[in-house]
């Protein structure tokens, strides 16, 4: 894979850190800033809202900007959110700069899905993406668990200054990484605008959105709410989040590496096989929660079951939107945060039902249930290795 893809991947690193770390820090910002614990995970939604809204505008925006002034930009647009949450005491600012965070974020990976599918060939995109989106699983690997160890011992203030850190070195590889001109386009090389956005009337593309909106609203659901599990169900004490993130993002990066080597040619067989073991996976979770031994396992299964589904998914959606290549990237980026949006929306309004810190488990369990129910049907879609505009 060519090098400025490993580079982008260090962007996407610091950006997937700061997304995922809250899910070991709500508690003590909800202390912190005297809101409940539910009502902190809206910082995870106000997030995804952020990425939903900011995807297709920014990335309709910088069509024609050159990638790598698009792209450093982003960076520092995202830098500075991070700095303002780090000195803010108000939640409702805080949760402001979640959304700005988040647009930079969308406008970032929009472009960098769309730039690295253009440096491999056109059959590569699965093993391309699975390279980029590796950062987001190294992130939940080192920099979410790394995060969360900080944030116990320092505060959570200083894993939003790390973020800030993080990103300078970010910066630094896209502008070693990504030459000037790189996406620059003339407007009459590409489709229009209005080209692009008609992609969106096709069945078949909506549908593998919808489908990575499911999924991935499933993960955010059980993940974002798994602290309060690790330290009330099981009964571990503060550091072991930050082992069951690790975990979790162990699992991760092993299913989008899998994952990246069958997208392409196999995307049917991860979804068929994949599919009910997540499905069977979250209950088995809510039901053993209590047990360490069985919660440390589950947890990075179910972190490798859904990055390599979220994935897959996510290469079916480039293809599919093979007439929008400008646009393309901000299509999944719309798919993945739709999910990552209501997913803890959905898992908060469990936290005060009978079965507690459990419910987020449950309602991921039922997320993939209606996930699959959707896919059964057209299983012909997702079996296809490419869209038919790119096999013509």
């Amino acid at each position: 894979m060519p090098f400025p893809l490993y580079l982008l991947a260090l962007a996407v690193f610091a950006m997937g850190t700061s997304e995922f770390m809250l899910a070991g820090l709500l508690p003590d910002i909800a202390s912190d800033l005297g809101v409940s614990v539910g009502t902190a995970g809206v910082l995870t939604s106000a997030f995804a809202s952020g990425m939903i809204v900011g995807a297709p505008l920014v990335a309709a925006l910088a069509r024609h900007w050159p990638a790598r002034s698009s792209l450093l930009g982003f960076v520092l647009v995202f830098s500075a959110a991070h700095a303002v949450g780090a000195v803010t005491s108000s939640f409702p600012v805080l949760c402001a700069t979640r959304v700005v965070a988040a647009l930079a974020n969308a406008g970032f990976l929009a472009v960098a899905l769309t730039t690295a599918t253009t440096l491999v060939p056109a059959d590569k995109k699965g093993r391309a993406l699975a390279v980029l989106l590796s950062g987001t699983t190294v992130a939940t690997i080192a920099g979410v668990p790394g995060g969360s160890v900080l944030g116990a011992l320092l505060g959570w203030r200083a894993t939003f200054w790390a973020v800030v850190a993080l990103c300078l070195p970010a910066a630094v590889g896209v502008l070693i990484g990504i030459p000037a001109r790189r996406g620059q386009k003339n407007p009459a090389d590409g489709p229009p605008l209005r080209a692009e956005l008609a992609q969106l009337r096709r069945p078949r593309l909506l549908l593998i959105m919808l489908l990575g909106a499911l999924v991935n609203a499933a993960t955010f659901a059980g993940f974002t709410f798994l602290a309060p599990v690790v330290t009330g169900t099981a009964g571990l004490g503060e550091l072991w989040i930050s082992v069951v993130l690790v975990l979790f993002g162990a699992g991760s990066f092993v299913g989008v590496t899998v994952a990246g080597q069958l997208a392409d040619q196999r995307p049917g067989l991860v979804i068929a096989v994949g599919g009910p073991l997540l499905l069977i996976g979250w209950p088995t979770l809510a039901v053993l929660a209590d047990r360490p031994v069985a919660l440390l396992t589950l947890v990075f299964v179910q972190g490798a079951l859904s990055f390599a589904l979220g994935s897959t998914l996510v290469t079916r959606v480039l293809y599919e939107a093979a007439g929008a290549p400008a646009m393309a990237g901000s299509y999944a980026t719309v798919a993945l945060n739709v999910g990552a949006a209501t997913g803890p929306l959905i898992a908060a309004t469990t936290l005060s039902a009978a079965v507690g810190d459990l419910g987020p488990l449950w309602a991921s369990g039922l997320l993939v249930a209606a996930a699959l129910l959707v896919a059964f049907p057209s299983h012909g879609v997702l079996a296809a290795g490419r869209s038919s505009e790119v096999l013509q």
